[in-house]
Parts: structure tokens; sequence; C-alpha cells
């Protein structure tokens, strides 16, 4: 059975990620996510890539920290900076995410007199799986930013790399999610694609975990725990983000005066499971489960199509067959919008 959504709220979204030419990651998934969903999305690319780069592949070039501040200044100057919201991802290089952090904080001035008119969703892309994938400098400049955020999205490894708590169980999570609390007074956390043993967490699962801290800066955790498909995609987190920007507005405009509140912080006698941040995470994992599905049945025809068009000599490379298989891992978001706007799966938040 299809979940009831409400529309979106008429939404101004400025988008800060990489682009590819082909496939779906970055501001190619998130700008089509969210344009569906019914919002306005200005991009503010910062790289322009042919594909990404889980091909192993690839041509293109990426932006300098003076060519995002000139892009944004060219809207500014058309007023072009009427922006409800704002959601950055991949940044190439530390002095790039200072300037994408420099438009985050004009846009907060500019909100200064009308709380909870402007709000940032912060996916601080760094590494994973223990591994750092940008330069070492990238990690203190996102910490730098992390406390004019409203949101942020680190996965389980960018989670260690901000609290400085190394996650080795749930309590340990709970702990880093504390501590990013803390630190920061970070409103919203939600740390993805975690996967660790617990009771309610059986083998082949993962699990979302999220919170928004009381106005003491405690925080209300809530889980998610959802089958894993066994299958690698690309451009799973950019998906997720783009859906939370939709979703948790959606949500916020459900709970009357809270869009007036900074940060849209509920109050502190709001149940957990019943905090926007929660509701907007399971209606994000019910779309991203059904679409992922959906693509995994699919690949076999897609790589099979692909492979026609391949001579015997290219079908016995190797190198080329895992190009193959690539492109059949591109998530199948056109035909599957049904997944975005009206998702039939569903799943549900527990209390931590």
């Amino acid at each position: 059975m299809s979940v009831a959504l409400l529309p979106v709220p008429e939404t101004r979204v400025l988008a800060v990620a990489s682009h590819v030419v082909s496939g779906y990651v970055g501001n190619k998934i998130a700008v089509f996510v969210m344009q569906s969903l019914g919002c306005d999305v200005a991009a503010l690319n910062t790289v322009q890539f042919s594909n990404h780069t889980g091909y192993k592949q690839w041509k293109g070039t990426k932006v300098t920290a003076q060519e995002i501040a000139d892009l944004y200044d060219g809207l500014r100057q058309s007023y072009l900076d009427d922006f409800d919201m704002m959601l950055s991802g991949y940044i190439p290089g530390a002095e790039a995410v200072a300037a994408v952090g420099d438009i985050a904080k004009q846009l907060r001035e500019k909100a200064r007199d009308a709380p909870g008119k402007f709000f940032w969703v912060l996916d601080p892309v760094m590494g994973d799986n223990g591994r750092i994938y940008v330069a070492e400098d990238v990690v203190p400049a996102y910490k730098a930013l992390v406390p004019h955020a409203d949101l942020i999205l680190p996965n389980q490894f960018e989670a260690e790399l901000l609290s400085g708590v190394k996650i080795v169980d749930m309590a340990t999570l709970a702990e880093a999610i504390q501590a990013l609390h803390t630190t920061y007074r970070i409103p919203h956390v939600v740390i993805t694609s975690v996967n660790l043993s617990a009771p309610d967490h059986p083998d082949s699962h993962l699990s979302v975990v999220g919170s928004t801290m009381t106005s003491s800066g405690k925080a209300r955790l809530f889980k998610i725990v959802f089958p894993a498909i066994d299958c690698y995609f690309s451009g799973t987190g950019d998906m997720f983000a783009a859906l939370m920007v939709v979703r948790m507005r959606e949500a916020v405009s459900a709970v009357p005066g809270l869009g007036d509140t900074p940060s849209w912080l509920s109050a502190d006698d709001v149940p957990t499971l019943d905090l926007p941040l929660a509701r907007a995470a399971e209606l994000v994992l019910d779309s991203m489960h059904e679409l992922l599905e959906r693509t995994s049945q699919g690949m076999a025809a897609v790589v099979e199509r692909t492979r026609r068009g391949l001579t015997e000599a290219d079908k016995a490379d190797k190198k080329k067959l895992q190009l193959v298989r690539s492109k059949g891992a591109e998530l199948q978001l056109v035909r599957n919008l049904e997944c975005l706007r009206t998702p039939t799966v569903e799943f549900r938040a527990k209390e931590m």
C-alpha cells in the first residue's frame, strides 16, 4: 500500500555537489530527485566528470574555490540567491570546502531576522570503510563548518572522523552522536549505512541511526533497520541526502510553527519517534529500498544489452567487463519515479 504524502511546500534549494555527464551521482541525482518531488533547484557543480569514479576511469575537471565563489556571486548579483535550503555534497579540497561554507554563512546571515527561513543539509564527504579519499586538510575544514549546519549526514567512518569516537558497537555509535551534538551544537544528525551487530539487527541488514538534540543538547536517538541488497551501487549517499532535504521540509511543514523555529528544532517534549527527522528518514528509506530493488532486478538486462555491443576480445577483457557491470549498477531513476513519490514499502524507526 502506498504512503500518503503531503505536497512539498514551495522550496528553493541550492545544491552544491559533483556532476557527471552520464550516470547518477552527486548533483546529477540530487537535482533530479528534488525537482521530481516539487523543489526548485539551482545546481552549483563542484566537478565536471564524464562518469563517476567507480568506473575506475574518467575524464573531466574540478572547480576551484574561486570559481565556486564567483558562481555564487553571479547568483547573488542577479537576485537569484533566495534559497530556503542548501544541500552540499562532494567538494574538492579544503579551500573549496571553505568557499562553500562561506556561501552557507551568507545565506544564514541573509535569513537572520527570519528564524527557520534557511536550513543547511551538509553531507561531509571525506571517506568510507576506514579510508579517507580526500586530502587530509579537508577533515579540519569540515570540522570548522559543522557548527554552521542544521543537519549533517556522515557515514559511519565520517562520524568517527568528526566526533573523535571509534565506533565499534551501538553504544559507541550513540556516544559519537552525542559528541557531535555536544562539540558542534549540530541540531540534527543522521548516520547512514551502519553495519553493526545488535539484537535487533539481523544478518544481511543495515541501519540508519539519527538524532535531533534537545534544547540542552541531549541526543534523542532513533534507529531504522532494513535489509541490505547484495550489490554495490554508486550515488546512494547522494540520493539519501536529496530525499532527506525534501522529506525533512515536508515533515516540518506538518507541525504548526516549527518551520519558524531556528534549525527546525522540535520542543523537548516531542517523543523521539514523532520527530520530523525520524519521520523523514522513514520515508527516505522506503523510497531508496524500493528503487534499489528495482535497479538490482534490472541490472542483468542492462549488462546483457551492453555486452552485445562488445567484440569477443572485449568480452574476454576483465577491465571492460568491470565497466559494463558499473553501467548496470547505475541507479534506474527515470522510469521509477513512483518509488520517489509514493513508495509502497514501509520501514519504521525504533527508539534507542
